[in-house]
């Protein structure tokens, strides 16, 4: 859960995200007590921190709102490698993040800071805007994936139902954070 993220939404954003929850129907699903074994019953307790809002940028304000919803997307997280549970200093969103498929082999974020070799330099915000709207369409059906074969983590449908602006932003915002070169396998075979 990307708590710290959320943490630095506008209060009124987090009010939304509950209301709609709330208007769900309810799913019956009964489940043990929870309980956390050490040293879980310690980090869940001392690790999270409290909320730090902030207000939701003005969508005419492309780079500010574009941070905010790539803030709040947690997009970082995924983006940026971590040693020991800690991101890299310096490779931030250069991708390479991996992810072990329970189909088999290892899944890598890939690289999305605006160096023109590895990362998304040269992509323009249409080439950028189309990669996430690809899977807007109501007749795209993700193919099976067999044992050993790539499949991406990356949340293209949740992702592909945003708003043409609200991407554009990220996009704008994307441009202004610092190029890495970091060439990233996006697959491999364990």
């Amino acid at each position: 859960m990307p708590h710290p993220s959320y943490g630095k939404s506008d209060r009124e954003d987090i009010y939304s995200l509950i209301a709609y929850i709330r208007s769900l129907t309810p799913i019956v699903n009964d489940l043990p007590e929870a309980s956390s074994d050490f040293p879980m019953n310690i980090i869940i307790n001392t690790i999270p921190k409290k909320a730090e809002f902030t207000t939701m940028p003005k969508k005419s304000d492309k780079l500010a709102y574009g941070k905010y919803l790539f803030t709040m997307a947690s997009c970082t997280d995924c983006h940026t490698k971590q040693e020991k549970g800690a991101p890299i200093e310096g490779m931030e969103l250069a991708g390479g993040f991996e992810f072990p498929l329970y189909t088999g082999g290892t899944v890598r974020s890939a690289n999305i800071t605006s160096d023109k070799a590895t990362g998304i330099g040269n992509w323009n915000e249409q080439a950028f805007v189309s990669r996430f709207k690809m899977y807007a369409d109501s007749a795209y059906k993700p193919q099976s994936i067999a044992r050993n074969q790539f499949n991406t983590v990356m949340p293209w449908l949740m992702y592909s139902r945003m708003e043409e602006e609200d991407l554009k932003a990220i996009y704008a915002y994307l441009q202004t954070v610092k190029a890495v070169n970091n060439e990233v396998v996006n697959f491999s075979v364990n």
